[in-house]
């Protein structure tokens, strides 16, 4: 005892310690950043490449938060849950992966049973068929019988939660049919449940895009039905985030209901009676972020799984089987339509069950769904169902030795009746429901069939969704910035109405995309066409709401832009060609005449970046307000080893203001002198060299190397990556990147676009011939490309005193359209000391600590990564940073494996019918950071982890990259300001602006004055150095003064809301003050003048 107590003291005293430091070491940064003398708000940059670096102020209570241990008060941690956990699958009877449940017929005897039954229908927007034709053949028919059939009982009920589906049926249907849903909303007999756009998928989902698609549900309700959605429902996504949990809390929900959860964990949360608990993130310290969630106990969402144990049973209760309908049991044992005869019988026999799952949980109240994939689409259906539960209802109601109260519900009328029993048995002090944090992931339904697979399953559409979503984001915040000038200028020409019903279609495409079938890889191959198109389409849109609102703000006479034709608007010379290709740069046409390049820097702090584009001559100059620009000119590759004639890229610093636009002019001038990258071409040769200096290399003497101010790469004869060291203390890291091959089982179950079922472990990618490998080495990038005959693999190194420095940029192009069977993966091996540790981000939001486990098949140890991963000892952390969600994991010590693409034959027996092999040539982008740690205590791991300042802002680069736009046509009339800086100066380093969404029109399609400003505070772990980083920011505590926010505008108004805006607190009012605490997101409504 004693002891404990010694060493928990010991363990007090060195946290402390550890904030001791922190605060001493920020101290330190705060009083040498003063001694750098304060910055002009224009910003010193003509020190361009080798500017030293600034420091980086981190005010020491910002760093109090991450240094203590999350949320310990959790009575049920998942981590810890899978370490008790045998996953040893037995047969468990009729409940095949649980248990034989018994009770006593005295259990109800003080407190009868209370069942509420609730019918509801699944929708994909997009699955088997495409949204459009589940629309047409089926969706459209539910809605137009929902009027019919509910208004005829108003003891039917039913639940809704796909809004795409309703906005299209709502912009067909006629007024009646309106004014009767809106009554049964009204009446409480219909209810929109969570209201999102989709139910999105919550692995591969970006948390931008589940917030945008909420929020254009919801917005779509406020103003077409006036209702808001109170409990979350989600039946069919392929696991849970917590992140999910989150946002439903801050958008005003108060419960929620999850389905698809591992069976072993279903089967101890049931032993356990804690299928109902208290949600709370891993992250908070007190309990603000709990919602109570409801866990659906077994196999799936649908009606022989839903009223208890015994599909076989239950499946007896779904009348849409009837003998003589189009489906029937697959138990064997046929519907009976009730009649008086067979009544009690009937009744016994469905009790048994609804009693038999009510043991499963702490409450008398108990949920049982009714429905399954598009059903009710038929008005039969409507009468077979709630004509013969209405008849076992009336019945089992009548007999009062049954203790039961039955009858038709929606989700919440369920949560409400928990939330009364709550309530009255508030007497005693134990709470009744246990508090949980942690995830939901790898979802296993059965045996060992993990749907790992789909972490990574149709890549190219993951990447392109980001694209997307960067571009949506950059749209919003220009348009809207684009709109008040539009109007303080009167400038009618600006097309705002036009801009904005494209802004809208934009944000439904992405809202479609967010679907648990689309972003996952898990649709038809038309399917996946039909997206791809819908997201091509937008991201055409956006490019051209983003050159003609960046114009109207770069313009130097408002006016004029009354008569710039079509011709002037900016557009962006990286260009996509068809919604499956990827995208390539325009070469910029130049001559004597000066050409305006315009940079736009969609991060909220101020930003020095690289930028490249191409252009038509070697007598490029770059210049900004009359400075000449020093400039790196590098050869455009047409094939391995043969290089364009005709065009030229030229890279150079650009240095940016937040959220800002800044003016480079370029023109064909002979006085230029752009320093020349230089080559290297080994196990391959170069005809024509152009201008460059390039060496063609026969084979590799010594090792290939990369260096710049941070750090010296050590490559091999086939251009991979085998060694860093850092400058700053000359120690050798040995980290290795390999590609590696996955196969599929030889067993009867294959892996398909769900589920990852491997042959093992992983075979190296092996090579007969050393590949073409290409180096170069310039003024601000080097990096070495290997050409390999599935992958093109680069290496960049940026040569720049700041963010972009201190990472490596990893790039593949791959192309695995000719193989079979065969997933291909990035192995990054180190000698980091991380044992079966690692940690990956939920959702871009949040980081989850994972466990590889060897009671776990391999596809177990598979976990989303959307943005980020990591493996750490007490001396460094090492951080794969990537562009797109894919499956990552950790399986050796010292390891990060990510799979690329993956390419199967058959169908995994979950419904889709068909393999993964409509394949595309696909990019993928990664960086990857190493960090020295401050000596930690390994030992005591807590279940929260941060990045660090530098991990997130080099996240931001790489998901937020710079957009360059030329005009169409040089007009040698048309005069461009220097730059557009919105912001006062760069928003706190912490604090990210998420969006700054313009809100539509209460009466019409149109825009109102106002937007969603939405912003989230980050938690970082200050014990990573952020002395010398870069970062051209500082922390403030969350705290941010609304009048020193905007530059070039005035804020009207700002005033707290939730969410998705469905909310404004009790006491909202215009506020001058922003105080945002760590991991919070918070939405504002601004109008800006």
């Amino acid at each position: 005892m004693l002891q404990e107590k010694i060493d928990h003291l010991e363990r007090l005293l060195a946290e402390n310690n550890e904030i001791i430091s922190n605060i001493r070491d920020s101290v330190i940064n705060l009083s040498e950043s003063v001694e750098d003398g304060p910055r002009s708000s224009q910003g010193n940059f003509s020190q361009g490449v080798g500017s030293p670096l600034l420091s980086l102020t981190v005010d020491p209570a910002d760093c109090l938060f991450a240094s203590q241990s999350g949320s310990q008060d959790s009575d049920v941690q998942m981590l810890d849950i899978y370490s008790l956990i045998p996953f040893d699958n037995p047969d468990g009877g009729v409940w095949k992966q649980g248990f034989d449940i018994t009770y006593k017929l005295s259990d109800w005897d003080t407190k009868p049973l209370q069942v509420f039954v609730v019918p509801h229908s699944h929708n994909d927007p997009g699955w088997l068929k495409t949204f459009n034709d589940y629309f047409k053949e089926k969706t459209q028919y539910i809605f137009n019988n929902m009027a019919i059939k509910l208004k005829e009982d108003s003891r039917r009920t039913f639940i809704w939660s796909e809004i795409s589906y309703l906005s299209k049926w709502w912009d067909t249907t006629d007024k009646l049919k309106k004014d009767i849903i809106k009554s049964l909303l009204g009446n409480g007999q219909l209810e929109i449940v969570t209201g999102g756009w989709v139910m999105p998928d919550e692995a591969a989902a970006h948390y931008f895009a589940i917030i945008d698609q909420l929020i254009e549900g919801h917005q779509w309700l406020e103003k077409n039905l006036g209702v808001k959605p109170r409990s979350g429902w989600a039946i069919d996504p392929f696991g849970h985030s917590p992140t999910m949990a989150y946002l439903l809390k801050r958008a005003g929900f108060s419960h929620m209901l999850i389905q698809r959860v591992h069976y072993a964990v279903k089967k101890h949360f049931s032993l356990h009676k804690t299928l109902e608990f208290f949600w709370r993130q891993n992250w908070d310290l007190g309990s603000v972020t709990d919602i109570f969630c409801h866990m659906m106990p077994f196999y799936s969402y649908d009606i022989p799984h839903t009223c208890g144990p015994d599909p076989k049973i239950c499946c007896q209760f779904d009348f849409n089987r009837l003998p003589g309908g189009r489906y029937g049991c697959p138990w064997g044992l046929a519907p009976e339509a009730i009649y008086l005869g067979n009544i009690k019988n009937r009744a016994e026999l469905l009790l048994d069950q609804y009693r038999k799952k009510s043991k499963l949980f702490r409450t008398t109240v108990l949920l049982a769904p009714l429905g399954d994939d598009f059903r009710y689409c038929e008005r039969r259906e409507w009468d077979y169902q709630f004509k013969n539960y209405q008849m076992l209802f009336d019945y089992m109601n009548s007999q009062p030795h049954y203790n039961i109260k039955i009858q038709f519900g929606t989700l919440s009328n369920y949560f409400d009746a928990v939330d009364k029993e709550i309530g009255a048995s508030r007497t005693n002090s134990q709470p009744l429901f246990p508090v949980l944090s942690g995830d939901f992931f790898t979802y296993a339904d059965r045996d060992d069939h993990y749907w790992s697979g789909y972490f990574t399953s149709r890549p190219f559409y993951k990447r392109m969704d980001r694209i997307l979503e960067s571009h949506l984001r950059a749209a919003e915040i220009l348009y809207y910035f684009a709109l008040k000038q539009a109007q303080k200028y009167k400038i009618s020409a600006f097309p705002s109405s036009s801009s904005y019903m494209a802004l809208t279609d934009a944000r439904r495409s992405l809202g479609l995309f967010q679907h648990h079938d689309a972003i996952t890889g898990t649709a038809k191959d038309a399917v996946v066409l039909d997206y791809g198109i819908r997201l091509y389409n937008s991201l055409m849109n956006l490019k051209e709401i983003i050159g003609s609102s960046a114009l109207l703000l770069i313009l130097k006479d408002k006016q004029s832009y009354k008569s710039s034709s079509f011709d002037t608007l900016l557009e962006m010379d990286l260009k996509q060609k068809s919604q499956g290709s990827l995208p390539q740069r325009d070469t910029i046409q130049l001559s004597a005449e000066p050409r305006y390049l315009v940079v736009y820097n969609p991060l909220e702090q101020e930003r020095s970046s690289l930028v490249s584009v191409y252009v038509s001559s070697p007598k490029a100059q770059v210049s900004a307000s009359g400075k000449l620009v020093e400039i790196q000119m590098s050869a455009v590759w047409e094939t391995a080893n043969t290089i364009s004639q005709t065009a030229y890229e030229i890279s150079f610093l650009a240095q940016m203001p937040p959220l800002g636009l800044k003016v480079y002019t370029l023109l064909d001038s002979t006085s230029s002198h752009p320093q020349l990258a230089e080559y290297a071409l080994y196990n391959g040769n170069i005809e024509n060299k152009g201008i460059f200096n390039m060496k063609n290399m026969k084979n590799a003497e010594e090792d290939i190397t990369l260096e710049n101010p941070f750090m010296k790469l050590h490559f091999s004869q086939s251009g991979l990556m085998e060694e860093m060291i850092n400058k700053e203390d000359g120690k050798h890291h040995d980290i290795k990147v390999q590609f590696s091959w996955y196969g599929t089982t030889s067993k009867k179950d294959k892996s398909g676009a769900y589920i990852f079922l491997p042959d093992g472990e992983a075979k190296p990618y092996v090579y007969k011939t050393l590949p073409i490998v290409r180096v170069q080495r310039g003024r601000f990038y080097s990096d070495v490309t290997s050409f390999f005959e599935h992958v093109t693999h680069t290496v960049r190194l940026y040569n720049i005193q700041g963010i972009e420095g201190q990472s490596v940029e990893i790039s593949n192009i791959v192309d695995i359209r000719k193989e079979y069977n065969y997933e291909i993966a990035m192995r990054i091996s180190s000698n980091i000391n991380s044992k079966t540790r690692f940690y990956t981000d939920l959702n871009g939001y949040q980081i989850q600590p994972r466990m590889t486990m060897s009671k776990l098949p391999l596809q177990a140890n598979v976990y989303p990564m959307t943005t980020m991963a990591y493996i750490q000892d007490a001396q460094h952390r090492l951080t794969l940073l990537s562009a797109q969600s894919l499956g990552v994991s950790s399986l050796e010590s010292g390891q990060i494996e990510v799979i690329m693409d993956r390419r199967l034959i058959q169908d995994d027996n979950r419904g889709l019918e068909q393999g993964v092999y409509d394949n595309k040539i696909t990019a993928s982008l990664f960086r990857i950071l190493l960090e020295k740690r401050p000596v930690v205590n390994m030992e005591k791991e807590k279940p929260v982890s941060y990045p660090s300042l530098l991990s997130h802002i080099t996240s931001s680069f790489l998901n937020h990259p710079v957009f360059t736009m030329t005009e169409k046509r040089p007009v040698p009339t048309l005069q461009l300001l220097g730059e557009f800086s919105p912001l006062l100066s760069s928003l706190p380093c912490d604090i990210h602006l998420l969006n700054l969404r313009t809100i539509q029109s209460k009466k019409d399609d149109k825009y109102s004055d106002e937007a969603a400003l939405i912003l989230h505070r980050k938690g970082f772990d200050c014990l990573f150095p952020s002395k010398d980083t870069g970062l051209l920011c500082s922390t403030t505590q969350g705290k941010i003064l609304v009048h020193k926010l905007f530059n070039k505008f005035t804020v009207a108004r700002l005033i707290p809301s939730s969410l998705s805006l469905m909310h404004s607190p009790p006491d909202a009012r215009n506020i001058s003050e922003i105080n945002l605490k760590p991991m919070e997101i918070s939405t504002f409504r601004i109008q800006l003048r």
